[in-house]
């Protein structure tokens, strides 16, 4: 288990409940996380609850949600700072099919990767660290994982073979900011639910 009810927060909701078993959000229209790319837009006012680690890690969770409106969304985040982020989710698009993916914002820019898929109510999201290098991974039962992408958040460093193979944390990996998030791009609200959450050593084994 990991216990969010210490956990720091980024635009705190107006309706959220944290326990040492769950976390529940109620989002707020009009909130976001992207930089840039492609809209031109700069939006950082999404709610986010995030513990530290400086070690390599494994977070796992599942998270519940009934869709709105497009673009509602929920998962799990990495954010070093307001250019330097991550955000892993289902998006809302319509009654057909929804976007599973992810953003990697470096430098002030995100991208945005997905893959189109029926909406489900729930999803588990396994988030591994191996110094400044991480993967993604996404599971419908809890039990198969499905890789979603590797990626790097160049703020962290380079990636060095000894990184590579470390499971505990070289003397100079960085703190890292991670855990949850939901929001309501559009004109909507919805409750996002956290629960099965657990914190390991890192599972991702050295290549």
């Amino acid at each position: 288990m990991v216990n969010f009810t210490s956990g720091k927060w980024i635009s705190e909701p107006k309706v959220s409940e944290v326990t040492s078993e769950f976390v529940s959000i109620a989002t707020e229209p009009k909130t976001d996380f992207w930089q840039r790319s492609y809209y031109g837009f700069r939006n950082e006012n999404a709610p986010a609850l995030l513990i530290d680690s400086k070690d390599n890690f494994t977070f796992t969770a599942k998270v519940s949600f009934t869709y709105q409106e497009l673009f509602d969304q929920c998962g799990l985040i990495i954010y070093l700072d307001n250019e330097n982020w991550f955000k892993a989710s289902i998006e809302y698009e319509n009654q057909l099919f929804s976007r599973l993916g992810s953003v990697v914002t470096n430098l002030g820019y995100s991208d945005w990767a997905t893959t189109d898929i029926p909406l489900p109510k729930d999803i588990w999201y396994r988030l591994s660290r191996r110094g400044p290098d991480f993967l993604i991974e996404s599971s419908f039962d809890g039990l198969v994982f499905n890789q979603m992408r590797i990626f790097h958040l160049h703020q962290l460093g380079e990636t060095t073979i000894e990184m590579g193979k470390c499971n505990p944390p070289l003397p100079t990996q960085k703190v890292v900011s991670f855990g949850v998030y939901a929001c309501s791009p559009s004109e909507s609200s919805f409750t996002a639910k956290f629960t099965e959450m657990s914190l390991e050593p890192c599972k991702w084994l050295a290549h």
